[in-house]
Protein backbone atom coordinates (compact mmCIF):
# COMPACT_ATOMS: atom_id res chain seq x y z
CA UNK A 1 0.00 0.00 0.00
CA UNK A 2 1.14 3.45 -1.04
CA UNK A 3 2.40 5.88 1.45
CA UNK A 4 0.81 9.99 1.05
CA UNK A 5 2.53 12.55 2.07
CA UNK A 6 1.32 15.94 2.01
CA UNK A 7 3.85 19.08 2.05
CA UNK A 8 6.11 16.53 0.81
CA UNK A 9 8.28 18.97 -1.06
CA UNK A 10 8.40 21.27 2.30
CA UNK A 11 11.20 20.95 4.43
CA UNK A 12 10.45 18.15 6.95
CA UNK A 13 8.31 16.56 3.98
CA UNK A 14 10.95 15.95 1.56
CA UNK A 15 12.90 15.18 4.37
CA UNK A 16 10.36 11.93 5.04
CA UNK A 17 10.63 11.43 1.65
CA UNK A 18 14.13 10.88 1.24
CA UNK A 19 14.25 8.89 4.74
CA UNK A 20 12.12 6.66 3.69
CA UNK A 21 14.13 6.23 -0.01
CA UNK A 22 16.29 5.32 2.17
CA UNK A 23 14.77 2.19 3.45
CA UNK A 24 13.58 0.96 -0.09
CA UNK A 25 10.40 2.50 -0.30
CA UNK A 26 8.91 5.08 -3.39
CA UNK A 27 5.67 3.75 -3.42
CA UNK A 28 4.67 7.70 -2.31
CA UNK A 29 2.24 9.75 -3.35
CA UNK A 30 3.58 13.35 -3.27
CA UNK A 31 1.18 15.92 -2.58
CA UNK A 32 2.14 19.72 -1.92
CA UNK A 33 0.84 23.27 -3.52
CA UNK A 34 4.29 24.34 -5.98
CA UNK A 35 2.83 27.61 -7.71
CA UNK A 36 5.81 27.09 -10.19
CA UNK A 37 8.63 27.89 -7.34
CA UNK A 38 11.83 26.05 -8.75
CA UNK A 39 13.45 25.93 -5.65
CA UNK A 40 10.91 23.92 -3.71
CA UNK A 41 10.69 21.90 -6.73
CA UNK A 42 14.09 21.16 -6.26
CA UNK A 43 13.45 19.88 -3.28
CA UNK A 44 11.46 16.70 -5.12
CA UNK A 45 14.68 16.15 -7.70
CA UNK A 46 16.32 13.83 -6.03
CA UNK A 47 13.71 11.93 -4.48
CA UNK A 48 11.68 8.69 -5.50
CA UNK A 49 7.92 8.67 -5.67
CA UNK A 50 5.38 6.86 -7.43
CA UNK A 51 3.08 10.43 -7.92
CA UNK A 52 2.98 13.99 -7.53
CA UNK A 53 -0.32 15.75 -6.92
CA UNK A 54 -1.50 19.68 -6.30
CA UNK A 55 -2.47 20.12 -2.85
CA UNK A 56 -6.14 21.83 -4.46
CA UNK A 57 -6.91 18.65 -6.91
CA UNK A 58 -6.03 16.03 -3.98
CA UNK A 59 -8.70 17.57 -1.65
CA UNK A 60 -11.21 17.13 -4.19
CA UNK A 61 -9.86 13.47 -4.89
CA UNK A 62 -10.33 13.11 -1.51
CA UNK A 63 -13.60 14.05 -0.85
CA UNK A 64 -14.98 12.39 -3.67
CA UNK A 65 -13.19 9.29 -2.73
CA UNK A 66 -11.12 8.88 -5.67
CA UNK A 67 -7.64 8.36 -3.60
CA UNK A 68 -6.87 4.62 -2.93
CA UNK A 69 -5.79 3.36 0.33
CA UNK A 70 -2.60 4.12 2.05
CA UNK A 71 -0.61 2.39 4.90
CA UNK A 72 0.43 5.52 6.31
CA UNK A 73 -0.17 9.53 5.69
CA UNK A 74 2.02 11.67 7.11
CA UNK A 75 0.48 15.35 7.05
CA UNK A 76 2.95 18.15 6.71
CA UNK A 77 0.94 20.44 4.55
CA UNK A 78 0.23 23.79 5.57
CA UNK A 79 1.12 27.46 5.39
CA UNK A 80 3.86 28.15 7.88
CA UNK A 81 4.57 31.75 7.59
CA UNK A 82 3.90 33.16 11.11
CA UNK A 83 3.05 37.10 9.89
CA UNK A 84 0.01 35.51 7.62
CA UNK A 85 -3.32 37.53 8.45
CA UNK A 86 -5.81 35.84 6.77
CA UNK A 87 -7.76 33.83 8.86
CA UNK A 88 -10.12 32.56 6.81
CA UNK A 89 -7.19 31.16 4.81
CA UNK A 90 -5.72 29.29 7.76
CA UNK A 91 -8.60 27.99 9.00
CA UNK A 92 -9.06 26.15 5.64
CA UNK A 93 -5.71 25.84 4.46
CA UNK A 94 -4.14 24.28 7.72
CA UNK A 95 -7.33 23.75 10.40
CA UNK A 96 -9.80 22.26 7.97
CA UNK A 97 -7.07 20.53 5.76
CA UNK A 98 -6.06 18.70 8.62
CA UNK A 99 -9.43 17.85 9.68
CA UNK A 100 -10.47 16.14 6.07
CA UNK A 101 -7.37 14.45 6.31
CA UNK A 102 -7.68 12.90 9.59
CA UNK A 103 -11.19 11.89 9.34
CA UNK A 104 -10.91 10.52 5.78
CA UNK A 105 -7.75 8.27 8.03
CA UNK A 106 -9.57 7.15 10.54
CA UNK A 107 -12.43 6.07 8.31
CA UNK A 108 -9.87 3.84 6.04
CA UNK A 109 -8.12 2.59 9.10
CA UNK A 110 -4.50 4.67 7.74
CA UNK A 111 -2.21 5.54 10.06
CA UNK A 112 -2.32 9.28 10.73
CA UNK A 113 0.89 11.64 11.78
CA UNK A 114 0.88 15.27 11.71
CA UNK A 115 2.43 18.42 12.09
CA UNK A 116 1.20 20.68 14.92
CA UNK A 117 3.92 23.08 16.07
CA UNK A 118 5.56 24.88 18.69
CA UNK A 119 3.78 27.98 18.10
CA UNK A 120 0.76 26.65 19.93
CA UNK A 121 2.53 27.23 23.31
CA UNK A 122 2.52 31.62 23.18
CA UNK A 123 4.52 33.22 24.80
CA UNK A 124 6.23 30.25 26.93
CA UNK A 125 4.08 31.59 30.19
CA UNK A 126 2.55 28.30 30.46
CA UNK A 127 5.56 26.12 30.13
CA UNK A 128 6.25 23.34 27.46
CA UNK A 129 4.51 20.19 28.24
CA UNK A 130 2.68 18.31 25.63
CA UNK A 131 0.45 17.01 28.62
CA UNK A 132 -2.92 16.98 26.56
CA UNK A 133 -4.53 19.09 30.10
CA UNK A 134 -2.80 21.77 29.28
CA UNK A 135 -3.67 22.19 25.61
CA UNK A 136 -6.78 24.08 25.82
CA UNK A 137 -5.07 26.95 27.88
CA UNK A 138 -2.54 27.61 25.36
CA UNK A 139 -2.60 31.11 24.04
CA UNK A 140 -0.66 31.36 20.56
CA UNK A 141 1.04 34.82 19.70
CA UNK A 142 -0.04 34.47 16.01
CA UNK A 143 -2.99 33.43 13.47
CA UNK A 144 -0.62 30.49 12.34
CA UNK A 145 -0.15 29.28 15.78
CA UNK A 146 -3.82 29.60 16.70
CA UNK A 147 -4.69 27.29 13.18
CA UNK A 148 -2.66 24.62 14.68
CA UNK A 149 -3.77 24.89 18.17
CA UNK A 150 -7.61 24.85 16.76
CA UNK A 151 -7.01 21.42 15.17
CA UNK A 152 -4.95 19.88 18.24
CA UNK A 153 -8.17 21.01 20.11
CA UNK A 154 -10.66 19.00 17.94
CA UNK A 155 -8.41 16.01 18.35
CA UNK A 156 -8.81 16.80 21.71
CA UNK A 157 -12.69 16.98 22.10
CA UNK A 158 -13.53 14.39 19.80
CA UNK A 159 -11.42 11.76 21.12
CA UNK A 160 -9.66 11.44 17.69
CA UNK A 161 -6.38 12.49 19.87
CA UNK A 162 -6.06 8.57 20.42
CA UNK A 163 -5.59 6.95 17.75
CA UNK A 164 -3.31 10.18 15.82
CA UNK A 165 -0.38 11.01 16.47
CA UNK A 166 0.87 14.41 16.24
CA UNK A 167 4.19 16.55 16.45
CA UNK A 168 4.38 19.87 18.09
CA UNK A 169 7.89 20.95 15.80
CA UNK A 170 10.10 23.63 17.80
CA UNK A 171 12.41 25.10 15.53
CA UNK A 172 13.48 22.93 12.74
CA UNK A 173 16.19 23.52 10.50
CA UNK A 174 18.02 22.01 7.48
CA UNK A 175 18.40 20.93 4.18
CA UNK A 176 15.10 21.74 2.30
CA UNK A 177 14.24 25.36 3.08
CA UNK A 178 15.56 27.32 0.28
CA UNK A 179 12.00 28.26 -0.94
CA UNK A 180 10.89 29.12 2.40
CA UNK A 181 11.67 33.16 2.08
CA UNK A 182 11.73 35.11 5.29
CA UNK A 183 10.96 32.09 6.97
CA UNK A 184 14.07 30.58 5.81
CA UNK A 185 16.33 29.60 9.47
CA UNK A 186 19.11 32.31 10.52
CA UNK A 187 21.37 29.43 9.66
CA UNK A 188 20.13 29.15 5.83
CA UNK A 189 20.28 32.82 5.50
CA UNK A 190 22.80 34.15 6.79
CA UNK A 191 25.38 31.38 5.58
CA UNK A 192 26.57 33.18 2.62
CA UNK A 193 26.84 36.65 4.16
CA UNK A 194 29.13 34.95 7.27
CA UNK A 195 31.47 32.93 4.50
CA UNK A 196 31.86 36.15 2.29
CA UNK A 197 31.86 38.84 5.04
CA UNK A 198 32.43 37.03 8.27
CA UNK A 199 29.47 38.91 10.19
CA UNK A 200 26.00 37.78 10.95
CA UNK A 201 23.41 40.35 12.06
CA UNK A 202 20.74 39.35 15.41
CA UNK A 203 18.08 40.90 17.07
CA UNK A 204 18.76 43.29 19.92
CA UNK A 205 16.56 42.10 22.74
CA UNK A 206 14.06 44.36 24.07
CA UNK A 207 13.42 42.58 27.45
CA UNK A 208 15.73 43.47 30.40
CA UNK A 209 15.74 39.85 31.22
CA UNK A 210 17.52 38.74 28.28
CA UNK A 211 20.58 40.10 27.06
CA UNK A 212 21.30 40.73 23.03
CA UNK A 213 21.45 37.12 21.08
CA UNK A 214 20.57 35.10 24.29
CA UNK A 215 17.37 34.92 22.91
CA UNK A 216 17.05 31.02 23.11
CA UNK A 217 15.43 28.26 20.96
CA UNK A 218 15.21 24.65 21.06
CA UNK A 219 16.79 23.98 17.62
CA UNK A 220 16.21 20.86 15.71
CA UNK A 221 17.85 19.24 12.49
CA UNK A 222 15.26 18.79 10.04
CA UNK A 223 17.10 15.27 9.22
CA UNK A 224 16.04 14.25 13.11
CA UNK A 225 12.75 15.26 13.33
CA UNK A 226 11.62 13.22 10.00
CA UNK A 227 13.31 10.17 11.63
CA UNK A 228 10.77 10.76 14.82
CA UNK A 229 7.95 11.93 12.17
CA UNK A 230 8.80 8.16 10.70
CA UNK A 231 9.33 6.21 14.16
CA UNK A 232 6.14 7.42 14.88
CA UNK A 233 4.05 6.42 12.04
CA UNK A 234 5.76 2.85 12.58
CA UNK A 235 4.59 2.56 15.89
CA UNK A 236 0.68 2.90 15.59
CA UNK A 237 0.12 2.00 19.49
CA UNK A 238 2.02 5.82 20.45
CA UNK A 239 -0.76 8.09 20.00
CA UNK A 240 -1.05 11.53 21.30
CA UNK A 241 0.34 14.90 20.42
CA UNK A 242 3.99 15.01 21.18
CA UNK A 243 6.73 17.60 21.85
CA UNK A 244 9.89 17.10 18.97
CA UNK A 245 12.64 19.17 20.21
CA UNK A 246 15.77 18.65 21.52
CA UNK A 247 15.19 19.55 25.18
CA UNK A 248 17.82 21.83 25.32
CA UNK A 249 17.38 25.52 24.76
CA UNK A 250 20.39 27.20 22.84
CA UNK A 251 20.94 30.88 22.56
CA UNK A 252 20.88 32.76 19.00
CA UNK A 253 24.87 33.70 19.65
CA UNK A 254 25.00 29.86 20.43
CA UNK A 255 23.93 29.41 16.85
CA UNK A 256 26.15 32.22 15.36
CA UNK A 257 28.82 30.18 16.47
CA UNK A 258 28.31 27.07 15.45
CA UNK A 259 27.57 28.36 11.98
CA UNK A 260 30.73 30.65 12.15
CA UNK A 261 32.55 27.30 13.21
CA UNK A 262 31.49 25.53 10.23
CA UNK A 263 32.62 27.82 8.01
CA UNK A 264 35.86 28.55 9.53
CA UNK A 265 35.66 32.60 10.59
CA UNK A 266 36.07 34.46 13.79
CA UNK A 267 32.62 35.38 15.13
CA UNK A 268 31.67 39.22 14.51
CA UNK A 269 28.03 39.81 15.52
CA UNK A 270 25.87 43.15 14.84
CA UNK A 271 22.55 43.40 16.19
CA UNK A 272 19.92 44.92 14.79
CA UNK A 273 16.56 46.39 16.18
CA UNK A 274 13.53 44.48 15.69
CA UNK A 275 10.94 44.54 13.48
CA UNK A 276 7.92 46.51 14.33
CA UNK A 277 5.57 43.57 13.23
CA UNK A 278 7.32 41.10 15.24
CA UNK A 279 6.91 42.66 18.83
CA UNK A 280 4.92 41.57 20.93
CA UNK A 281 5.20 37.98 18.86
CA UNK A 282 8.61 37.38 19.41
CA UNK A 283 8.91 33.67 21.31
CA UNK A 284 11.80 34.76 24.08
CA UNK A 285 12.37 31.22 25.01
CA UNK A 286 11.45 27.65 23.64
CA UNK A 287 12.45 24.20 25.24
CA UNK A 288 10.32 21.29 24.35
CA UNK A 289 10.01 18.79 27.35
CA UNK A 290 10.78 15.64 25.67
CA UNK A 291 9.69 13.19 28.64
CA UNK A 292 6.65 12.17 26.98
CA UNK A 293 8.10 10.90 23.48
CA UNK A 294 10.71 9.34 25.41
CA UNK A 295 7.84 7.09 27.60
CA UNK A 296 5.99 6.17 24.28
CA UNK A 297 9.64 4.27 23.24
CA UNK A 298 11.05 6.60 20.76
CA UNK A 299 14.82 6.43 21.11
CA UNK A 300 15.75 8.66 17.98
CA UNK A 301 18.22 10.66 19.23
CA UNK A 302 18.79 14.58 18.32
CA UNK A 303 22.06 16.02 17.63
CA UNK A 304 23.82 18.64 19.31
CA UNK A 305 23.35 22.19 17.76
CA UNK A 306 26.95 22.53 16.49
CA UNK A 307 27.24 19.16 14.84
CA UNK A 308 23.31 19.65 12.89
CA UNK A 309 24.71 23.22 11.54
CA UNK A 310 28.50 21.21 10.57
CA UNK A 311 26.26 18.75 8.73
CA UNK A 312 23.89 21.59 7.13
CA UNK A 313 26.90 23.65 5.93
CA UNK A 314 29.10 20.64 4.53
CA UNK A 315 26.29 18.57 3.06
CA UNK A 316 24.02 21.65 1.66
CA UNK A 317 24.80 24.92 1.83
CA UNK A 318 28.11 24.81 0.78
CA UNK A 319 27.13 22.63 -2.17
CA UNK A 320 24.62 25.67 -3.44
Amino acid sequence: MQTIVTGGAGLIGSNIVRLLNARGEDDILVVDHLRGDPLKRRNLDALRYARYMERDAFRAAVRAGGIEPAKAFFHLGACSSTTETDEAFLDDNNTGYTREMCEWCLAHGTRFVYASSAATYGDGSLGYSDDHAGIPALRPLNLYGWSKQKFDLWALSTGAVDRIAGLKYFNVFGPGEDHKGDMRSVVNKSYAVVRDTGRISLFRSDRPDYADGCQDRDFVYVKDAAAVTVWLADHPGANGIFNCGTGHARTWLDLARALFAAVGREPRVDFVDMPEKLRGRYQYHTEAEMGKLRAAGCDVPFRPLEDAVKDYVDTHLSRL
